[in-house]
């Protein structure tokens, strides 16, 4: 009788979970016939597979499914993200293929297609040979090699930077992206980054300031207050200025071989010691190097102004470019800033 009863519950789940994806893949084709003339090539499973060589290399796991490496026909190397079967609506493909295909910037991804084949669901994408911001940004002493000049840094920064001032501006369509974090920026051979993973992506009327979302969405110690809670004020584009501040405060700490486990700096909250230790910081790092002490600075006052904990007071992505670019002759420091 027990095995019966279990027997039946088994069938009711599987009819169940069947209704379920059928819906949501009506949902996902709904949506790319309404933008056919926007996505891009749509490939079979089958094909898929023949390019990655049935998943022979894996490049690694994010928060959304496994990356692998493959090859199309003309010989052009690629990277396919295989999205997990999650029980979600297909809000996360939808996004991906609706957010990308609106894009065409030097530090955005190039999504060059995509499969959508019952519960199989990939996005391809130009393969990035340098990997992630995250393999080099951060030091480790086993992978000392990994860790970039500051000058290199620099550049990086400002390359997204100006990728998401164009999501935020520069698109027909303005995209915030809420996942802003060194593991959602890719590197190509010559170290221009690339702003990755619109997953959590939201689309707005370029007249709209304020985005309503459904609960806080986005990477712990990344995520701006006010996506968190209302109490913080409004959630916008200035949302995804803050996690940009954090990565790039992030990137000069960890860039520092000087700072350990031991140091003060370790016990204190890092935002707020470089802020009250900035001089003598920017010369350590830089060596006694003016023109890197310079660019140090600017990294750090930039991080600064964006992780402001009150959203206005946060510069725009515009703004942020402005500063890299300029000059530090009368970028200051901000009157506070955000305690842990």
């Amino acid at each position: 009788m027990l095995c019966l009863l279990l027997f039946a519950f088994w069938l009711g789940y599987k009819k169940y979970r069947s209704k379920g994806k059928s819906k949501e893949t009506a949902r996902i084709e709904s949506f790319l016939q309404k933008n056919g003339t926007v996505h891009p090539k749509r490939y079979t499973y089958a094909q898929v597979k023949r390019m990655t060589r049935s998943f022979a290399e894996k490049l690694g796991q994010g928060g959304f499914g496994a990356v692998y490496r493959g090859g199309l026909s003309d010989g052009r190397q690629i990277a396919v993200k295989m999205l997990k079967d999650y029980k979600t609506d297909g809000e996360d493909f939808i996004n991906e293929v609706a957010s990308i295909s609106r894009t065409s910037h030097v530090n955005v991804v190039t999504l060059l297609g995509f499969c959508l084949e019952g519960s199989k669901r990939a996005l391809i994408y130009d393969y990035m040979p340098n990997g992630s911001l995250e393999r080099y940004a951060f030091k480790d002493g086993s992978e000392g090699g990994n860790i970039l000049g500051w000058e290199k840094l620099f550049d990086i920064a400002v390359g997204i930077a100006r990728g998401l001032e164009y999501l935020h501006r520069g698109c027909n369509t303005r995209i915030v992206h809420f996942d802003i974090k060194p593991h959602n920026i890719l590197l190509d051979q010559n170290f221009c980054p690339k702003i990755s993973d619109f997953g959590l992506a939201k689309l707005c009327l370029n007249k709209e300031s304020v985005i309503s979302i459904g609960g806080a969405r986005g990477t712990i110690g990344y995520i701006a207050p006010e996506v968190y809670s209302k109490q913080f004020g409004a959630v916008s584009s200035k949302s995804d200025v803050y996690s940009y501040g954090m990565m790039v405060l992030e990137m000069v700490g960890a860039r520092d071989k000087n700072i350990s486990p031991n140091t003060e700096s370790s016990s204190q909250y890092f935002p707020q010691w470089i802020y009250e230790h900035l001089d003598e910081y920017c010369i350590s790092a830089s060596e006694i190097d003016g023109e890197i002490t310079e660019v140090v600075r600017k990294m750090i006052v930039v991080g600064l102004w964006c992780i402001q904990l009150s959203s206005t007071d946060r510069p725009t992505m515009t703004r942020v470019v402005e500063m890299l670019e300029g000059s530090t002759t009368g970028l200051e420091l901000p009157p506070k800033v955000l305690l842990s």
